[in-house]
């Protein structure tokens, strides 16, 4: 693992020390990396799936995308 430093909120830390103080989580620490490790599970999940309907769909650009593209 590496180190990284990270400023939060109060309202965040006293939430954090809420839910070690309820035996929810060991420490911070453990706490920030699963809610990281959700987070990420979570983008990459949709990404993944929208990317499957698109294909299933036949549409691999949004209309957004198109636009831009074509002024390009």
């Amino acid at each position: 693992m590496k180190l990284i430093t990270l400023y939060l909120p109060e309202p965040y830390i006293e939430a954090l020390d809420k839910l070690v103080s309820e035996k929810f989580y060991p420490n911070r620490a453990e706490a920030i990396r699963t809610a990281i490790l959700d987070m990420i599970r979570e983008e990459l999940w949709t990404r993944k799936s929208m990317k499957a309907v698109r294909r299933k769909n036949g549409r691999r650009k949004s209309r957004r995308r198109r636009k831009i593209a074509s002024k390009a």
